[in-house]
């Protein structure tokens, strides 16, 4: 009789094991299509360059991110959400604070976390500057008001989690063996 239950129970317990298994496997996909999707570099690429943003006369988002931070990604998907909803009105811009060609609009808008926003009326005048993750919510209501030339809810006060970040210092070493005019 042992040997009756046992063979239902095997089959059970395999069936479960190769649920578990198909489970698993198409989660792992899953996950990895929705990063891929809204990868920081993907959204980079994409974005606008700096100089294009101010010459054009319509408002601007400047994102400072950086790969390894962590807030900048999982902000990565609203982003994205943001940037399809506003893509013909408002100009995106990704500023990575890893390239050292950023330095002067890193010390402009004294970026010392991130992501660090800064938000630019049509004019390339800054309004408002937020630091950290920011809710979707959030980011939909400032991006709105910044498209409609309306004072901006959230983002003069908005501080969300943030990965540190420090800038180089420039520094005035004339030692011909410098061979940077930035230090760490």
């Amino acid at each position: 009789m042992t040997d009756n239950l046992a063979l239902p129970q095997r089959v059970r317990n395999s069936l479960i094991a190769v649920v578990a298994i198909v489970l698993s496997v198409t989660l792992f996909f899953a996950i990895t299509q929705n990063r891929s999707s809204h990868s920081l570099e993907q959204q980079a690429q994409a974005s606008i360059s700096l100089d294009v943003a101010l010459g054009n006369h319509k408002p601007t988002l400047i994102e400072f991110y950086a790969n390894w931070c962590t807030s900048c990604q999982a902000m990565a998907a609203d982003m994205a959400t943001l940037k399809a909803n506003h893509a013909d009105d408002l100009n995106f811009v990704m500023l990575n604070v890893d390239n050292p060609n950023w330095l002067p609009e890193i010390l402009r808008y004294d970026v010392d976390g991130i992501p660090h926003l800064v938000y630019l009326s049509r004019d390339g005048e800054t309004i408002a500057q937020a630091i950290g993750e920011q809710p979707l919510t959030v980011l939909m209501a400032d991006a709105e008001a910044l498209v409609a030339g309306d004072p901006l809810p959230y983002a003069q006060t908005a501080v969300g989690s943030t990965s540190t970040f420090a800038p180089p210092k420039p520094t005035n070493s004339t030692d011909p063996r410098s061979h940077s005019a930035f230090s760490s």
